[in-house]
């Protein structure tokens, strides 16, 4: 019988971290207002090649969708659109708010998002953020 290292033990606990979090990520379920505002933002638009990173000056219009996906509007026929890794707890309820570290000029996939309570200070969640997917077309329909 073979006996179990504590790195063969880690590699395995890791690689089952990341199926969970591959499986949760492909099965979204997302609420009918989710589904129409993320159709409101996307439909008619053409999704471009992904990058990893976002410069700074285009994340300050940010529309949270749900708990797994946000997007940052960047004029008027361009929205980027993040999923993030594994769902961001809470973010989108009334009170929380989205709160980044940024080191440097870019906001890039794989930092770790932080949803705080704004009236406690406390943090309610966290997650990372994925990569940044442009859609570009026609202006949103208000």
């Amino acid at each position: 019988m073979q006996r179990l290292t504590l790195a063969s033990l880690t590699i395995l606990a890791s690689a089952g971290a990341l199926a969970a979090c591959a499986t949760t990520m492909q099965h979204v379920q997302r609420s009918p207002k989710a589904m129409a505002e993320l159709a409101r933002y996307l439909d008619g638009r053409t999704p471009g090649k992904p990058v990893s990173c976002l410069p700074t000056y285009r994340r300050d219009d940010m529309v949270v969708i749900d708990e797994n996906t946000i997007l940052f509007r960047d004029g008027a026929n361009r929205v980027w659109r993040n999923d993030l890794r594994g769902g961001c707890n809470s973010l989108g309820r009334p009170g929380t708010a989205l709160l980044t570290r940024q080191f440097g000029t870019n906001l890039c996939s794989g930092e770790i998002a932080q949803v705080i309570d704004t009236s406690q200070g406390f943090t309610v969640g966290s997650c990372s953020l994925g990569d940044f997917v442009p859609y570009t077309g026609p202006g949103v329909r208000r």
